[in-house]
C-alpha cells in the first residue's frame, strides 16, 4: 500500500504547497521520520543523500514554524556551503509563498552580509560549523528560541574534523530543543554525540544505495580554459541533438540563465521549477511529451515533479554532491531496456566530485572533447540536408516551381539550390556559432588540491571558498526570502 504525504500528519497548507511543486509520495525515510518529528521526538535517520532526507527534516520543521516570531526557531548544520545551499533551496521550495525566512551561512562570503540579514530576522538558519562558531562567539546569532536541531550529513562533519565544533554549537542550544541527525554511516564518534546531545531518539533508515546503471553512456566535458559551462553546452547539445533531456542545475538562479541563454540560441528548452502553477507545469510537462519542448532545466528537487519514460539524455550542468544523487540523475535515463546517455559538464573545482562519483560506479567516466565549430558545422548540414529531403516530398513543393523557372533563366540551377541554403542555414544559426572560435584546452587547477580538504567546507580550519558567486550579492542570486 502507497503511503501518501497526508496519511504523515502534515498541515494542509504544507499539503497544497507539496503538491503545488510536484510532490506526490514521500519517500522512505520520508515515511518513517516525519510522523515521528512533527509528534516532537528527536530522530536518528541512517540514509543516503538523494533519498529524500531534506524534506524529512524540513517539512516537520515548517509545519510548526511561528511565523509571526522573527528570532531563530530552527538551525541546520551542513558540513560543505554547497550542502547549505542546496538545503536552503529545497526550504525556499517547499515554503512557496508563506513568509519565512531562510539565511544561510558560510566561510567565503562576507560575515558582514551575513550578519545584516540575521539581524533583520530570519526563522530558519543554514550553516557550516566554523561560521556558525564565529557568529555565536561575536554575538550575532542568538539560540535562545531556538526549537529545533538539524545535524544534516554528520559522519561528513565528522571527517572533516568539525566534531567539536558541532559539540560547543549544541552546547549553545536550549536543553528543550528537538535534535534531528541525519547520517550515511554512524561511526562510533556519531554515536557518542548522539548519546550525549539527544533525548531517547528514535531511528530510521531510508533507502539502501541505488545500483549503477548499466545502459547508459557516461561521459565528461572538461570546461575549456576561458569559458564558462554556458557556452561549453552549446555546441554539446547541438552535436547530441537529444529528442529528451534534462538539464539538471544546483539552483533555480542557474537555471533561469542557462534557459534564457539556450533559449537566445534557438534551443527547443524551457525551466522547471517550483513557482510554477499546477496548470503551468502540466502544460509543460504535456508539450515536453509532445517533442514541442526538448530539453528541460531543472533542480533536483523540482524535478522530482517530472516523469518522461523516453529520457534519452540527462546532463549535469553541475554535479550533484555526491554520488547516490548523481546515479540517481542518469537513471532516470536508459529505462524499459532503452539506452540512455548521460553527460557532465567539469570544471577543476569538481574533480574531487567526479573522483567520488567513479568510485561508487567503480570505474572511470570517459572523457570526451568538446565539439569544435567544424564539426557542429558538419552537423547542421546534415540536419539541413534531412529537412530538404522531407520537403522535396512536400505538397507545397509545386508552388514554388514558377520562381525556380524564373530563376533558371540566369543563373544555373545548382548556384541556385546553394543560395537557398545558405539563407535557410544562416537563418537558423545561433548568434555564437556566427563568430570565430575554437576550442582552448580544458581549464586546470593552478593549485591542485587533492586532498579535498580546502573545498568550500565552511570552516576556519579549511580556509576561504571559491564559489563563483563569491563576493556577489546575495540578493543576486537568492530569493529574498532565502537569504
Amino acid at each position: 500500500m502507497t503511503t501518501s504525504f497526508a496519511s504523515l500528519g502534515l498541515s494542509e497548507s504544507i499539503l497544497n504547497q507539496l503538491d503545488n511543486i510536484g510532490f506526490t509520495t514521500p519517500t522512505k525515510i520520508q515515511t518513517l521520520a516525519i510522523p515521528e518529528l512533527i509528534a516532537g521526538r528527536d530522530v536518528v535517520g541512517q540514509s543516503q543523500t538523494g533519498t529524500g532526507k531534506t524534506a524529512a527534516y524540513s517539512l516537520p520543521i515548517l509545519d510548526r514554524i511561528d511565523r509571526d516570531s522573527k528570532q531563530v526557531q530552527a538551525l541546520i548544520l551542513a558540513p560543505t556551503r554547497e550542502l547549505a545551499q542546496q538545503v536552503a533551496e529545497s526550504f525556499k521550495d517547499l515554503i512557496g509563498r508563506e513568509k519565512i525566512f531562510v539565511t544561510t551561512v558560510y566561510g567565503g562570503q562576507s560575515m558582514e552580509r551575513q550578519i545584516r540579514f540575521l539581524e533583520k530576522g530570519s526563522h530558519i538558519v543554514v550553516g557550516t560549523p566554523g561560521r556558525l562558531i564565529d557568529l555565536l562567539h561575536r554575538k550575532h546569532l542568538h539560540l535562545e528560541a531556538l526549537k529545533y536541531v538539524v545535524l544534516d550529513e554528520a559522519d561528513e562533519m565528522l571527517s572533516m574534523g568539525f566534531i567539536d565544533d558541532v559539540k560547543t554549537i549544541l552546547s549553545c542550544t536550549p536543553a528543550h530543543r528537538q535534535t534531528t541527525c541525519f547520517s550515511a554511516t554512524m561511526p562510533k564518534e556519531i554515536q557518542l554525540l548522539v548519546k550525549e546531545f539527544m533525548k531517547d531518539p528514535v531511528n530510521v533508515t531510508g533507502e539502501k544505495p541505488q545500483d549503477t546503471p548499466s545502459r547508459i553512456e557516461q561521459s565528461v566535458y572538461m570546461v575549456p580554459r576561458g569559458w564558462s559551462k554556458i557556452k561549453t553546452i552549446q555546441p554539446i547539445l547541438e552535436i547530441e541533438d537529444p529528442q529528451s533531456a534534462i538539464v539538471f542545475v544546483r539552483t533555480k538562479r542557474t537555471a533561469s540563465e542557462l534557459t534564457s541563454k539556450l533559449q537566445e540560441a534557438g534551443q527547443s528548452v524551457d525551466e522547471y521549477h517550483g513557482d510554477l502553477s499546477q496548470q503551468q507545469r502540466e502544460r509543460l510537462i504535456q508539450r515536453w511529451r509532445e517533442g514541442k519542448i526538448k530539453v528541460v532545466v531543472a533542480t533536483d528537487i523540482a524535478a522530482r515533479g517530472l516523469d518522461v519514460s523516453d529520457l534519452t539524455h540527462v546532463f549535469n550542468f553541475d554535479l550533484p554532491d555526491n554520488a547516490e544523487t548523481y546515479i540517481h540523475r542518469i537513471g532516470r535515463t536508459g529505462r524499459a531496456g532503452k539506452e540512455g546517455k548521460a553527460i557532465a559538464l567539469v570544471e577543476p573545482s569538481d574533480r574531487r566530485l567526479l573522483r567520488q562519483i567513479e568510485r561508487r560506479l567503480n570505474q572511470p567516466i570517459k572523457v570526451e572533447t568538446v565539439p569544435n565549430r567544424s564539426t557542429v558545422e558538419a552537423k547542421r548540414m546534415l540536419k539541413l540536408k534531412d529537412q530538404i529531403k522531407d520537403s522535396l516530398s512536400g505538397e507545397r513543393l509545386a508552388s514554388f516551381l514558377p520562381l525556380v523557372k524564373e530563376l533558371n533563366e540566369d543563373y544555373d540551377s545548382s548556384a541556385i539550390a546553394a543560395a537557398v541554403l545558405q539563407i535557410l542555414y544562416d537563418q537558423n544559426c545561433p548568434a555564437w556559432l556566427q563568430e570565430d572560435w575554437e576550442v582552448p584546452p580544458p581549464a586546470t587547477s593552478s593549485k591542485p588540491n587533492l586532498s579535498g580538504k580546502g573545498k568550500s567546507s565552511g570552516g576556519r580550519k579549511y580556509g576561504r571558498s571559491n564559489s563563483s558567486y563569491s563576493g556577489k550579492s546575495r540578493r543576486s542570486y537568492e530569493s529574498p526570502k532565502v537569504r
